[in-house]
Order: structure tokens, then C-alpha cells, then sequence
């Protein structure tokens, strides 16, 4: 993967891609794609003292205290543990992932399949200010833009045809993993993630409202 132009401490070499079966052009083609679409994440700049940050209710419980805000509203850590999980998953190393990252403050973030993002909150936390503030990273090595802001809503960037799912512990539906991966279907399936401690995300297009479960093949 390509390493970000972030101007603290070398990034660590990148690591092994692994050998698919997948044929890169026909993986590349964005209607077979898995789509995650992180939403309601808490990824919010300030300025604290001399510097600005990304408000965490660890760090700045007091700051947000002072604001009339809630401190559990602040979990940049949660979209941090998302990102690190998703981008180190077989399925982005064979190029059949795309991210979105919808924020509490209604900014839209794309996310490139290449991107690495760095293992410690700090160093996630500081080029996330980065990005807020210059709307993208670029690569270190290319002008190639691994996290950019982009217009909303989300659903003008998704496939014609494809297949959209919200995931609630409160859903009646239940539904195999199996199902999502139906074979002969070759349409883009964009499932929408809460990127929250609590609450619920509110539906910004139709879609289908699903629980699922990893127990269930």
C-alpha cells in the first residue's frame, strides 16, 4: 500500500499484498465491490490551547464540558479501530473495498483502498487535522489523493444498481453473510455502519435495514 505524506515519523514499510485469484481490472470495477459507509463519525476540529485537535472525551472531556457538549459523543477512537480493521481486511487487498466516512458534522470523506492509516491515535488524530483542514492527503510518493473530502450526499458517489443495507441491533431482519455475497450477482452491496458509542443513524436514502450476524454463515 502507498504510505501518506505525514510529516511525523517514517510510516512503517508497507505490508505484503496478498496474492488473489481476482483479476485487478475486473476488481477494480466498482459494481462488484463491497461498500462501507462509516456513519455519524465523531471526527471534529478545535482548537485547544496553542494547537488544534480532534476532540476526544479521553482527552478533552473538560474542553467539551466548558462547550456545553457531552464528552460521549466524542469517539474518534471508534472510527480509528474501523479504518485499521477494514484497510488490513483480505477483501481491500484484493481491491474490492471502497470507503466512505459520513462525519457528525455532515463532512463526506473518501477513502482510497491504497491508504495506510498510522496504528497510533495520536498520529490518526493529527492527520485527520491535517485532512479537516487541507481536505486531502496526498501520497508520499505521487500525487495520488489517499483521503479526500468530497461533495455530499453519499449516494451520488454509490453505483447505479447497487444494493444498500443499514445495520441495526434493532432490526428484525436477520441476515447470513451468505446472502450479501450472492453468487451471479455482480452489483456493488454498500452497507451503512454506525461509527458511534450509542444512538442510531437516520436513513439519507432507501435502503434495507438488517442485523448481521458473523455466527451466521
Amino acid at each position: 500500500m502507498t504510505a501518506l505524506n505525514f510529516s511525523n515519523s517514517a510510516m512503517p514499510p508497507p505490508s505484503k499484498r496478498l496474492k488473489t485469484d481476482v483479476d485487478e481490472d475486473d476488481a477494480s470495477d466498482a459494481h462488484k465491490k463491497l461498500i462501507i459507509i462509516l456513519e455519524k463519525c465523531s471526527l471534529e476540529s478545535a482548537k485547544v490551547g496553542k494547537d488544534y485537535v480532534i476532540l476526544s472525551s479521553d482527552k478533552h472531556a473538560n474542553f467539551l464540558k466548558n462547550q456545553k457538549k457531552d464528552p460521549a459523543n466524542y469517539r474518534p477512537d471508534i472510527l480509528h479501530q474501523c479504518l485499521l480493521m477494514l484497510l488490513d481486511s483480505p477483501l481491500n487487498r484484493a481491491n474490492l473495498l471502497q470507503i466512505f466516512i459520513h462525519t457528525t458534522n455532515n463532512v463526506l470523506i473518501e477513502v482510497s483502498p491504497q491508504t495506510r492509516i498510522p496504528r497510533t491515535f495520536d498520529r490518526f488524530c493529527g492527520l485527520m487535522v491535517q485532512l479537516l483542514h487541507k481536505l486531502s492527503i496526498r501520497a508520499a510518493d505521487s500525487s495520488a489523493k489517499l483521503l479526500k473530502v468530497i461533495r455530499n450526499p453519499v449516494s451520488v458517489h454509490l453505483p447505479v444498481g447497487c444494493r444498500k443495507i443499514l445495520t441495526s441491533f434493532q432490526a428484525n431482519a436477520l441476515i447470513k453473510c451468505s446472502e450479501i455475497a450472492k453468487t451471479g450477482d455482480n452489483r456493488a452491496v454498500a452497507i451503512v455502519v454506525g461509527g458511534f458509542a450509542r444512538g442510531k443513524v437516520s436513513a439519507f436514502f432507501e435502503l434495507h435495514i438488517s442485523s448481521i450476524s458473523p455466527l451466521i454463515q
